[in-house]
């Protein structure tokens, strides 16, 4: 399984964020990431990484201009160029600060729509930014809609959000798995004055995640960067047991007596006795006969997307014949009570069954196909066999305005192996 671990022992900001996953990237994938955010629409907006070196740790640094400008004046306790969306900016002759938009999410929105990027891009920049005003919502007393967004609604901020996201779609990872995040201390000044660190609305949003200070005097966590965190995050954990196959380095702005940086290690789990039945999975099971299929549809969306091994529903029939469904999670046995907490959550079963299921699996491997099509390899008890991942066929099919099976055949032939799962 492909894992991308985030090691927050400096705090999370966007640019931090974004520039340890371009470190991650091949060359060759940088220069097609630079190509496609700087023609994905972000208006007057052009993103660039920089070599930078702290405490003689090499790594990168994001650099968003504006209509050629960067700003690039911090605030006293400021980790990047905008960590809290409501700062004062100091200015002086050497600044380029842009003029503060206060956008709301109808704004927000249709920037997002127009953008160049895939729906499914779209639809997690939307999902970050929904989170991020829900935080804010519950700070002020307002609804969603009456929130406006100060630094967060610049552009800068939303080139940091979208760059995310298309970096995931490029490293394409089986599972995110995020360190205890270190929010720093202290306060900082904003619109409504002092406010203690981290942020109210950062606060609000690192809700259910595992935090600390270590106790620097800085906002370590910006608000952007908690709400990525809490959008793509399977775990919040230390590190697993993982084959580690590349480290990226992401330079925050400061400098402080620890080296000012985010890690993303990208490697694999080790996945034990290929070939045999001795391996383990747990079985979740519900029957639920008063649910809308609206509310099963979405709670089937929340399990995949919090690293469930697979989820699925089947029609049957329940005491009096009433019709219903049975919900299936499959996942590792060491986080089925995290998913049975889920499924309580978002259904409206009042229990969950466990069983522990034995399996014969077969040893994958992953590969490139033309196209950028990622090709899965399957070997064991003398089989092999490939397939093309659906949805990277799916998007090539509609980019070029060609049928599916089109599609499938101009994407078949494997270049080169890039992760073992």
């Amino acid at each position: 399984m492909k894992i991308l671990y985030l090691e927050c022992s400096m705090g999370a900001a966007g640019d931090m964020l974004n520039a340890a996953l371009y470190d991650l990237l091949d060359d060759s994938d940088k220069s097609k990431f630079l190509e496609n955010i700087n023609l994905a629409g972000l208006e007057n907006t052009e993103i660039s990484f920089c070599k930078a070196v702290k405490w003689a740790v090499s790594g990168f640094q994001m650099k968003v201009l504006i209509d050629g400008k960067q700003e690039s004046i911090l605030d006293e306790h400021s980790n990047d160029k905008h960590a809290q969306h409501q700062h004062h900016h100091k200015h002086d002759n050497n600044s380029h600060s842009q003029p503060h938009q206060h956008a709301n999410i109808n704004k927000i929105e249709n920037i997002i729509s127009s953008l160049k990027i895939s729906d499914n891009i779209k639809s997690n920049v939307f999902a970050i930014y929904k989170i991020i005003a829900d935080a804010e919502s519950q700070v002020h007393g307002k609804t969603i809609e009456q929130i406006h967004f100060h630094e967060v609604g610049n552009m800068d901020a939303i080139a940091d959000i979208v760059s995310f996201c298309v970096l995931l779609d490029f490293l394409k990872p089986d599972k995110i798995i995020v360190s205890p995040i270190n929010t720093g201390s202290g306060s900082i000044k904003c619109l409504h004055g002092i406010v203690p660190v981290p942020a109210p609305a950062t606060a609000n949003i690192l809700k259910d995640i595992p935090i600390f200070s270590s106790g620097i005097l800085s906002e370590l966590c910006t608000p952007t960067g908690a709400a990525l965190l809490k959008h793509f995050a399977n775990e919040f954990l230390q590190m697993p047991a993982m084959k580690i196959k590349k480290i990226g380095y992401g330079m925050g702005k400061k400098n402080f007596e620890n080296t000012n940086c985010l890690r993303a290690f990208l490697g694999q789990t080790q996945v034990q006795n290929f070939g045999n039945e001795n391996d383990e999975i747990a079985k979740l099971e519900c029957n639920l006969d008063d649910i809308t299929g609206e509310a099963l549809s979405f709670a089937c969306d929340v399990l995949l997307k919090r690293g469930a091994l697979d989820v699925f529903t089947i029609p049957i029939f329940m005491k009096q014949n009433r019709p219903a469904f049975l919900l299936t999670c499959l996942c590792e046995v060491d986080r089925s009570n995290f998913f049975a907490e889920l499924i309580l959550k978002y259904t409206t079963t009042f229990g969950v069954r466990k069983t522990i299921c034995s399996r014969y699996i077969l040893e994958r491997q992953f590969s490139t196909g033309k196209n950028n099509v990622k090709i899965k390899t399957a070997k064991g008890y003398n089989v092999e066999k490939s397939k093309a991942e659906y949805r990277d066929i799916a998007n090539f099919a509609i980019e070029n305005d060609i049928s599916f099976d089109e599609a499938l055949k101009h994407s078949l032939v494997r270049k080169d192996k890039i992760y073992e799962k």
